[in-house]
This record gives C-alpha cells, structure tokens and sequence, in this order.
C-alpha cells in the first residue's frame, strides 16, 4: 500500500493451496510461518522438495503451533544481510548504528536458522549513502504510514533487511530491539539511553543527538548444544569470573539461572558475549579471548563472527 520495498509474496492458511502456489514458482523459495516463532520459524527452500517439506513442519505438524496457521511463501531475495534499528516518537526517526546478523547456526553461513549466533556494527553493508536510502525509502514511510493508519508507533523500530543490487528491501519488522545486534551497539552508544527513552514517549526525539564510540563492537553467542533444536538445561557454567574484570568486555546474560550462587544453562542461546576493540579484527580478538575463557559442557558457537566485515577491510 505504501510501496514499502519487499520480496514477492503470497500468504496461506492451506497447506495444498500452498504446495499448488510453491509448484508453479521456481526455487528457491522462503517459506515462513505469520507468528512468533523465536527466530526460527524460516526456511530457505532450494528445491521443491524442500518447501514442501517446510509446509508440512509449519501447517501439518504445528512446530509453532497456532504460529504456523498462516504462511508465507516468498521471491528468494539474494544480497547480504542487514539490521536496521530506530527509535522513533512517532513524528521524527533516528537510526541507531548499523549491524550485521549471523542468523545460520554453523560457519560458512550453514545450518537451520537461529534467532541469531553474533552480531557486528558497524557493518561496512550500511554505508552513508545506503543509510540514507533505507532511511527515506523503509524506515520514515513506515512510520508515517503507521501514522496514517491511526496507529503512531512510538520505541524502537527494528528492519531486517536484504541489501540487494537493486536496493535495499525488508524482509521482516520487529517492534523491539534485536538480540544479538543490540549488544554490540549499545557497547558503542555513548549517549543515556534513558534520555532517549524518555524523549521518544514524550514526542522530543528531534532534540536528541545519538553519540558513537568510534570503535568496532562484536558480540558472539555461546548456545547449548542442539540449539536451535532440543536442547539440555542446568550445565554449570564456568570463566564467568574470570571474564568480568576484562577490559571492553560485557557479558549479557540470555539463557541462565542462578542456583546455589552458580550460574547455570537455561536456554538455548545462552550468554552474548561482546567485546569492543580498534577495528573488526580487535573486536573479534576481544571476543573471543573472552569466549574462550568461558565453558560447560556441550557448549556451541559459531567461530567466524566477524569474518566477512574482517575480509572487507
């Protein structure tokens, strides 16, 4: 309706109607269940066989439950990956730094979709121009249609994006701040957050200037073993300790309990660890210093985080 930019698509709630629509399109394919589905309700389908197979996983056997009523079938969009995060007050929108995603849970990009394994910002994808675009083609018509349909969005606006050779296109929105993305760039914001919180829900936002650490943060999950599948909880978790007196480093918490004054696994995605250093390569160093340092038993991450920004430079 606004010319919004985004994948071809066509939406479900038959699973035949589906497959008959999903035959008559070559793959590849995105098939994606309409609810929450913790980041892992996508599949990337490179034959048919495939996107059959993930409409049966989403509609016939509910993997996500009433999440999966509907569904999604869309134009495989090819580029490189973007998050795109704003604060608005519903009037004016102000981009918070770039990041970057790494959404596969093995190297290379491989494996199932994860709500995310680590995130970088900058990301060099986003330069000023590109910010420019995305700002006056997706993020500031969203907002201003929101407006007009009666429905003024006020906190923070979160564009997963395609950066294409044609330009940038959305290929999800969240109402909120994205994990893990949001750790390495508030590592970098120099700016109180509460202020800017503050001057989104009192209509203000124009008066606010963000402030950026020149610096390059980079923020690695460490996950159970089987994530994003069927996981163990309660594996006691050992380094924390030793990590806390590092220098430009934050452990962020996800998936953990405390028991007896120990800290235990009690998710899948389970600590972010972020790290900030003089360009991408210390970043990456940083992080996984920490990471290394850390340990239970089955523990998973990804050990490429970063590569792609690194080989850019």
């Amino acid at each position: 309706k606004y010319n919004i930019p985004t994948a071809g698509y066509k939406v479900f709630t038959n699973a035949d109607e589906a497959k008959d629509y999903a035959e008559k399109h070559h793959p590849p394919l995105v098939v994606k269940a309409d609810g929450l589905a913790a980041g892992k309700g996508v599949f990337i389908c490179p034959s048919m066989d495939e996107a059959f197979l993930a409409i049966d996983i989403i509609m016939n056997q509910k993997a996500f439950g009433e999440a999966g009523d509907r569904i999604i079938i869309e134009e495989f969009l090819s580029g490189e990956e973007a998050s795109f995060l704003a604060f608005t007050d519903g009037e004016d929108v102000l981009p918070l730094a770039s990041a970057q995603d790494h959404k596969r849970v093995y190297e290379n990009d491989e494996g199932p979709n994860t709500g995310g394994m680590g995130a970088y910002s900058p990301a060099p994808i986003i330069t000023p121009s590109m910010q420019k675009k995305v700002m006056n083609e997706i993020m500031i018509p969203t907002v201003n249609a929101m407006k007009s349909e009666g429905r003024t969005f006020k906190g923070v606006l979160y564009a997963g994006l395609m950066i294409a050779k044609n330009g940038p296109k959305v290929l999800e929105f969240n109402a909120r701040f994205g994990d893990p993305e949001t750790q390495p760039i508030l590592m970098r914001m120099r700016t109180d957050i509460v202020d800017v919180f503050t001057a989104v829900i009192e209509g203000r936002l124009k008066d606010i200037k963000l402030e950026w650490d020149k610096r390059t943060a980079v923020c690695v999950v460490m996950a159970s073993e089987g994530y994003p599948g069927d996981y163990e909880k309660g594996k006691a978790i050992t380094g924390l300790e030793e990590v806390k007196d590092m220098k430009d480093v934050v452990v962020f918490h996800a998936g953990t309990i405390l028991e007896d004054g120990k800290f235990l696994t009690n998710g899948g995605r389970v600590l972010g660890v972020t790290a900030i250093g003089q360009g991408i390569k210390r970043a990456i160093k940083n992080a996984y210093k920490a990471v290394e340092k850390i340990d239970w038993d089955g523990v998973h991450y990804r050990k490429d985080i970063g590569a792609k920004a690194a080989r850019s430079r």
